[in-house]
């Protein structure tokens, strides 16, 4: 590919992200900065600017771009927010969170995807994301209170241990829904009186999981 072939491609990459409702200058600006192609893995490697879910390892999946970009929209990140993310998965969604948020917490219940995601923050220079192999059902209590939750796993409801590591006036936002139907993106804010939610969208996402992963 040449680089006038990847110039368009990335120029295409964010009209389509745009179109779908993108429109954060913040989240388009670190989602132009972080090249998805790293992030995308031999036979799909050449697909990495399309705006489609691809398999990486563990039979997890890369979430298409502009899910990416809707979720991250939808945070409301800012540069004082310390954000904790479950399901590293590639590692491509706590990549442009880093570019908007002080510090990123990531958990993924795959060794194997924690190796490889921390390999490309390294190459990245992503210094401010910490990825952690554990289950994320249970968020990380050490380093609770989190300003901002996302979750890239579909649970039947918010997990209540996530709902109690968020801080008062946190966002949180996830896939809720079976794992064999359409789920629902919605958005938890937490308020001094209780959870307010937001529905978003419908989107389809692989089922949280307890434990790990057996690689």
């Amino acid at each position: 590919m040449t680089d006038d072939d990847l110039a368009t491609r990335k120029m295409q990459f964010l009209y389509a992200l745009r179109s779908k409702g993108v429109t954060d200058k913040r989240v388009l600006g670190a989602m132009e900065e972080i090249d998805r192609g790293p992030f995308v893995r031999g036979l799909f490697a050449e697909r990495a600017y399309e705006d489609m879910p691809l398999p990486i390892a563990c039979g997890q999946t890369i979430s298409q771009p502009s899910v990416v970009g809707l979720m991250t929209q939808a945070l409301q990140v800012t540069p004082r927010d310390k954000v904790l993310e479950i399901g590293t998965g590639s590692g491509y969604q706590a990549a442009i969170l880093a570019k908007l948020a002080r510090r990123v917490y990531t958990i993924d219940r795959h060794r194997r995807l924690v190796h490889g995601a921390r390999e490309i923050f390294e190459e990245l220079d992503l210094h401010t994301i910490t990825a952690i192999t554990a289950d994320g059902s249970h968020g990380l209590p050490d380093q609770a209170p989190f300003d901002r939750i996302i979750v890239t796993a579909a649970a039947e409801d918010p997990p209540g241990p996530l709902l109690g590591q968020l801080k008062e006036g946190g966002i949180m936002v996830l896939p809720v829904g079976q794992s064999d139907a359409v789920q629902s993106l919605i958005r938890v804010h937490k308020t001094a009186t209780g959870l307010e939610y937001d529905e978003l969208r419908d989107v389809r996402f692989v089922p949280l999981l307890e434990g790990l992963g057996k690689d």
